[in-house]
């Protein structure tokens, strides 16, 4: 599976450009699927209504796709997998919205989501915020209002680094370059803060940061 990695979706030219090359067609040529499960512990209903509506203020769902579906994973251990997994491995890309990190992680784990990426060979995994973060091995609770039952913070572990959204955002006084060294200390894995102008994309392994703004590697 291919990553695109961003803060705040398909916010310029380079980070579009970035997904038509990894998708390998233009993207009204594509098909996708949006995953706003993340928003509700966050943002409710309403949330996720923009993200699916394209109303958000993170670009991802009205960038102009051939199709879009709605792959909501809290519906999905009570639907046959031969009704949804099927469609999954067909969609050109996974639109995984914003919102808390760990409740995504948690229901990509319960609803059997997760057990299907691997699989996904040729799929873009666009990733916004929480869709992002949820790549990393691991995440820590100071990014999210929601735990686990179990008190697990494990991600999907898709790549080898953790993620720090919003850098620098005035709307989001938390994200500022203080906090993402407080961040990048209790880490034992590199860590990239990023803006919302920058994204990262992980193709066959190899890391690279399309950005129009600014972004800084703790290693």
């Amino acid at each position: 599976m291919k990553l695109l990695l961003t803060s705040a979706g398909i916010k310029n030219r380079s980070i579009a450009d970035a997904l038509v090359e990894m998708l390998g067609k233009p993207i009204a040529e594509a098909s996708a699927l949006v995953i706003p499960t993340a928003a509700y512990p966050a943002g409710g209903p309403a949330a996720a209504w923009r993200i699916v509506s394209g109303h958000a203020m993170t670009p991802l769902c009205e960038i102009g796709w051939k199709s879009l579906g709605l792959l909501e994973l809290t519906a999905l251990p009570s639907i046959d997998s031969a009704q949804w997994i099927p469609i999954v491995r067909e969609t050109d890309a996974l639109l995984v919205g914003g919102g808390d990190p760990l409740y995504l992680a948690h229901w990509l784990q319960q609803s059997g989501a997760a057990d299907v990426l691997p699989s996904l060979q040729d799929t873009v995994w666009v990733g916004v915020s929480a869709g992002s973060l949820v790549a990393a091995p691991h995440l820590g609770q100071d990014l999210s209002d929601w735990q686990s039952p179990s008190g697990s913070v494990e991600a999907l572990g898709l790549v080898d680094f953790g993620i720090f959204p919003h850098l620098d955002n005035p709307n989001m006084p938390e994200f500022g370059l203080a906090d993402a060294e407080r961040w990048a200390a209790a880490l034992d894995v590199p860590g990239y803060a990023i803006d919302d102008q920058t994204a990262i994309t992980v193709i066959d392994g190899e890391v690279a940061v399309v950005s129009e703004g600014h972004w800084k590697l703790f290693d």
